[in-house]
């Protein structure tokens, strides 16, 4: 029921009209890129609203900078580059992807789509976009480890539409074989206190628990 309400908070307050999206003509969040360098190894996220921090007063607290800091704590030792920029969708994510991947990862994190289905976007569009970044992080970084991150349809777009999109991600991780994070926001979806006033973007206290969601996977790819 919460997750119900989560979502249909999302619908409301996302339109699938680019104009009214509250990502589309933020500039905050376009400052992302972390240049400290602790080791040689790096990961990159690449994503959108969520991987940016969008509405946070620090981007750091957004979740790739507490879980790359909670690897560091257990003496992994990552850099990162933190590629979200909100409002993005697939398409925009490949169109930018080759300019990112100028800086060649360990870790590859994507985490994009969600812009797709609060648009209305085909979900075969979508899925064939996140597979051409995933063969194109293959091809720049053979041998990146790839995390993909997934996400799941708001009701109002219907049962068929949120079949199809919703089977995406396991889908698209079984089809190349990468591991999958099933669904980002599972520990903040619809609790009020972990989001902001628009209900769909974690505050700080959320990212925490977004961190705590993609860890487990993080760490398996960090061991590697």
């Amino acid at each position: 029921m919460r997750l119900l309400v989560f979502l249909c908070l999302l619908s409301f307050a996302c339109s699938p009209n680019p104009s009214s999206n509250p990502d589309k003509n933020s500039s905050e969040e376009t400052k992302t890129i972390d240049t400290k360098s602790l080791s040689n190894k790096r990961i990159l996220f690449f994503g959108d609203s969520l991987t940016a921090g969008y509405g946070l007063i620090d981007y750091e607290m957004a979740w790739p900078h507490l879980v790359t800091n909670r690897l560091n704590a257990e003496g992994f030792g990552y850099s990162l580059t933190n590629a979200g920029i909100s409002g993005d969708t697939t398409s925009g994510g490949l169109g930018r992807i080759d300019w990112v991947l100028q800086e060649t990862p360990d870790i590859f994190v994507l985490e994009l789509g969600a812009n797709d289905m609060l648009r209305g976007i085909t979900p075969d569009v979508t899925k064939e976009n996140l597979r051409k970044m995933i063969k194109k992080v293959k091809a720049k970084a053979p041998e990146a480890k790839i995390l993909l991150i997934g996400m799941i349809a708001t009701p109002n777009l219907g049962k068929k539409y949120a079949n199809e999109f919703n089977s995406i991600y396991p889908n698209l991780a079984k089809e190349e074989q990468v591991p999958l994070v099933p669904f980002l926001l599972e520990k903040v979806a619809a609790k009020r206190k972990l989001n902001q006033k628009d209900g769909i973007h974690p505050t700080e206290e959320g990212h925490v628990l977004l961190a705590d969601t993609v860890y487990p996977y993080l760490k398996e790819l960090a061991k590697k």
